[in-house]
């Protein structure tokens, strides 16, 4: 099993949607001061459950992770992310080749997750991942 793809859209710098895939093996990623290389990190601990603003460098709630906008942009209303894994080896117990999981968070500070596009709960997608490491 491995990371195979970020999709994020309207978190943090990533207004537009972004699609970042990994290959099998070791992926880096590089870029100047302010460019967002941390915002990638802090998508994937968002997505796999992460509850504390300060923790994801926000200051008051969860909807600090939604793009606020700039001098050319409108903020968003929306932050989402999905984590793609390869599953082919089924070291998740999963009938699925592929397991995604996303999380978006409304402006009015709703979170929603889904586990291979179906709403969950955070617990379904905790107890999924509990026994691979992951978690």
């Amino acid at each position: 099993m491995y990371l195979k793809k970020i999709i994020a859209s309207g978190f943090k710098s990533f207004a537009d949607k972004i699609v970042i895939d990994f290959d099998a093996g070791i992926s880096g990623i590089v870029g100047p001061n302010g460019s967002g290389k941390s915002n990638v990190v802090d998508a994937v601990r968002w997505v796999l459950g992460e509850q504390s603003v300060k923790s994801l460098r926000g200051d008051g709630n969860m909807t600090d992770v939604i793009f606020s906008g700039s001098k050319s942009r409108k903020g968003m209303n929306i932050a989402s992310v999905t984590l793609i894994f390869d599953n082919s080896d089924k070291y998740l117990n999963m009938d699925y080749t592929e397991v995604s999981i996303k999380r978006r968070v409304y402006r009015d500070g709703t979170n929603e997750y889904f586990l291979n596009n179906e709403r969950c709960r955070l617990k379904d997608i905790t107890d999924i991942l509990l026994d691979s490491g992951i978690a």
